[in-house]
């Protein structure tokens, strides 16, 4: 009952359905962003983790107003605890990621290209000796190429973005510019509630004037890696990973059991996704410093958002 598996109003214009967030593009230039409680990995929807979507919308929250003196967002208001209403933007090509410490597990991830023996990437030239989860001389930025059409992000270099018109030098100057410093905001923040922030992501667009503006989500639990602070230097010494938020349960529980990506997922146990969901609220109370509060209005939280949302219904 208290899952918000699906978030589709048919009075609602220009409806786009993500893996995670249902969006609805309004004729006057807005956007209105539902995040469900949706689980998804492996290119596939998993299950639904309650409060996931409140959690991660009300984290973004809280970190596009410690930021907004930094650069603009999108953000113009909240009408419910899942939804936000923002600026309709042309989202840039490349997707910006920043990285503290030599960490990551992906394909482009700058632990996996070093393991590979690559010490020149991104533009950047990183020295040999170094171990993982190592903190870097200064944070990085290690721009992709955005995968509009569900292919494979690729690394790129600042020269490759500007040279093959990705973006123009003046847009890539002002994009590292706030990204540098959102998250060095992120990482005093941090640090100030005994976490680390290692990584993050970032996605910018542009609005109608060519203003370069903050999108998305920032900080979040899912685009973010935290590491809890007291247990950074014993777990380095050790060459063990750092203790962080572990929300992978239920990623880690079904790729024991079958190949995701082909197999039919097997039935989640239901206290598996009840410990996902504490998770999720344990890491905004650490984040946000704030105690988690679930909206339980009405029957159900699509219930809740509906009437929340009812403003923008078109007038009959």
């Amino acid at each position: 009952m208290r899952i918000l598996s699906e978030a589709h109003f048919p009075e609602l214009p220009n409806y786009y359905r993500g893996k995670v967030r249902e969006n609805y593009d309004l004729p006057d230039g807005r956007r209105i962003i539902i995040s469900t409680d949706r689980l998804s990995a492996f290119d596939r929807i998993l299950t639904c983790i309650p409060y996931k979507g409140q959690v991660l919308t009300q984290t973004a929250r809280y970190w596009f107003e410690e930021t907004k003196d930094i650069c603009p967002n999108h953000v113009i208001g909240y009408p419910d605890p899942n939804v936000v209403v923002g600026k309709r933007l042309d989202i840039l090509p490349v997707e910006i990621v920043v990285r503290g410490y030599l960490a990551g597990t992906t394909g482009t991830s700058i632990l996996t290209l070093y393991k590979k023996g690559e010490r020149d990437m991104y533009g950047i030239h990183l020295p040999d000796g170094m171990r993982a989860n190592q903190i870097l001389p200064q944070p990085i930025i290690t721009p992709t190429s955005k995968a509009f059409d569900g292919g494979h992000d690729e690394p790129l270099t600042p020269t490759e973005i500007v040279d093959g018109g990705l973006l123009s030098a003046s847009q890539w100057q002002t994009l590292s510019t706030y990204a540098l410093a959102l998250f060095a905001r992120g990482q005093e923040i941090a640090r100030r509630r005994g976490l680390i922030l290692v990584d993050t992501k970032y996605e910018f667009g542009t609005d109608e004037n060519g203003t370069i503006i903050l999108a998305d989500e920032i900080h979040t639990p899912d685009s973010s890696r935290y590491w809890l602070a007291d247990s950074y230097a014993a777990s380095f010494e050790k060459g063990e990973r750092p203790a962080s938020f572990d929300k992978d349960f239920v990623r880690a529980w079904v790729a024991d059991r079958c190949d995701p990506y082909k197999d039919e997922i097997p039935e989640i146990p239901a206290e598996l996704i009840e410990q996902t969901s504490k998770v999720y609220i344990k890491a905004f109370e650490a984040i946000t410093g704030e105690a988690f509060v679930p909206d339980d209005r009405e029957e159900t939280p699509r219930a809740r958002i509906r009437t929340n949302l009812s403003d923008y219904f078109p007038k009959t």
